[in-house]
């Protein structure tokens, strides 16, 4: 049975201010078609939440509590990363901070090239994954977030490929593609990404 009695307020809060996420979030929205407008936190003067979980679920929550305690709306917040096996899953919930400044992708690009040049050997592949964790909160102090998960498989270049998307998805290579993350169009990359995949869990939840 589905939880949607959040879906009784006008608005739903959107905990980021990611412009990069906040454009596949607006594209994704679009194609739910909610009665509800939702809207970005940075519209309502709401500040990044400090993220100091230690998981994309706890820092999803994180941040989904501090947009709805300080609209006063529901609130959801993605977190999101990419986990790369090899190096014990790094950079996971730190990826927009891996090299020190957030939100600097040339920087965390090229830290993530460097800490895999001692595993690249010929003919194998690095594997890794984008994952995104969506948490739905009707308010502040929620006691039963709801969660929506996405996971998506790929493999790590060793040079960047394609102008298209932000974050790691130059260096994200979808070999039944036959392309790199940012050379898909937004809406081949929303049908199948991470975000998508949570997205389309939180749609089918509304039924």
């Amino acid at each position: 049975m589905s939880n949607t009695t959040w879906l009784k307020h006008k608005n739903l809060v959107l905990a980021s201010n990611n412009k990069g996420k906040l454009a596949e979030f607006e594209r994704l929205f679009e194609e739910l078609k909610l009665p509800v407008s939702v809207i970005p936190q940075g519209q309502l003067n709401i500040e990044d939440a400090i993220e100091d979980g230690l998981s994309f679920v706890e820092n999803a929550i994180l941040k989904a509590r501090h947009a709805a305690k300080i609209s006063g709306k529901p609130a959801m917040a993605d977190d999101s990363g990419l986990c790369v096996p090899i190096l014990g899953g790094a950079p996971g919930i730190y990826s927009a901070r891996y090299a020190g400044e957030h939100g600097n992708d040339a920087a965390n690009n090229e830290k993530l090239l460097k800490d895999l040049l001692l595993f690249r050997q010929e003919n194998k592949a690095i594997q890794g994954m984008f994952v995104c964790v969506l948490a739905l909160v009707e308010h502040a102090d929620d006691p039963l977030p709801q969660i929506f998960q996405g996971i998506w498989h790929g493999e790590i270049l060793a040079e960047s490929r394609g102008e298209n998307g932000f974050g790691y998805d130059p260096l994200f290579w979808l070999p039944e593609l036959g392309k790199s993350s940012a050379e898909l169009s937004k809406a081949e990359k929303n049908q199948i990404s991470h975000r998508g995949q949570a997205m389309q869990l939180f749609r089918q939840s509304l039924d």
